[in-house]
């Protein structure tokens, strides 16, 4: 405890600031929280892998002379599930926490502690990071392991595409749940949202085969931006600054639109 001044003579007790050991709690709880959550633990990461493997007994043979003989697999099918990886934790797992929390109560009573509502959203992009890490790390090893991974061309830039990913689809998860009003409304907001960037951006095969006004629209989401710019990186392909720009600006406005709208309370 630290002490205040008082106009009355005596000093009066002003709360301290949470230390290290308070914050390792709250990542803890909110990592027990998610734990618990099965579909939510689960679907992120199992998923993208599922339709990995589903996908890679057909294309693991195939080879793409331009990119160095590298399978179809890791060509095309492994940068898409990254990217999905990274969007199905941050656009439709993070809302649904946070919406779910703020129906609890529990980020109203957080804000008469001195444990300010904040570290709530900071244990859960923690704790976010840890669950894209460990479905990353499965999607790699699955084809590492599997079917043979030649790797990336250029690995700082495909780690650094990796974290600028990951910024604008949390930034925009914090923004889907700082507008949903309760937890259902988050995971119906998080899912279209997942769903539009995704189809826009070429989850669900080539954007040739989109018309054209809406594969250019796509690129400039976070999902089609972002995958664009992963295929570059692992290619050793350009690097084009449209892409990083539309990342950017995704990790911008997601901030501070969520900043601006958030509410701690129903």
């Amino acid at each position: 405890m630290t002490t205040g001044s008082s106009t009355y003579g005596f000093e009066i007790p002003t709360a301290s600031r949470p230390g290290a050991a308070a914050w390792g709690q709250m990542i803890l709880a909110e990592a027990r929280s998610v734990i618990r959550d099965t579909a939510g633990l689960v679907v992120p990461i199992g998923l993208p892998a599922v339709l990995l493997l589903s996908q890679a007994f057909g294309t693991s043979q195939e080879s793409v002379a331009e990119a160095g003989d590298r399978s179809v697999l890791e060509v095309f099918i492994l940068p898409i599930t990254l990217v999905m990886v990274v969007a199905m934790v941050g656009v439709v797992n993070m809302p649904s926490f946070l919406a779910t929390y703020r129906k609890l109560g529990l980020l109203k009573r957080l804000a008469a502690t001195p444990a300010h509502p904040a570290m709530v959203l900071v244990a859960q992009v923690t704790v976010s990071i840890v669950q894209t890490v460990v479905g990353l790390g499965l999607a790699l090893g699955i084809v590492g392991v599997g079917f043979g991974l030649v790797g990336p061309e250029d690995a700082p830039a495909t780690l650094g595409t990796l974290m600028l990913v990951a910024a604008a689809m949390y930034s925009t998860g914090m923004l889907i749940g700082a507008l949903a009003p309760t937890t259902n409304a988050s995971i119906a907001l998080g899912l279209l949202a997942f769903l539009v960037m995704g189809a826009a951006g070429g989850m669900f095969g080539g954007t040739q085969n989109l018309p054209e006004s809406m594969a250019r629209f796509g690129e400039w989401l976070p999902f089609g931006a972002g995958l664009r710019l992963l295929e570059a990186a692992w290619l050793g392909g350009e690097i084009e600054a449209r892409h990083v720009i539309a990342l950017s600006a995704a990790v911008v406005l997601g901030v501070a639109s969520a900043v601006r709208f958030f509410r701690w309370s129903r």
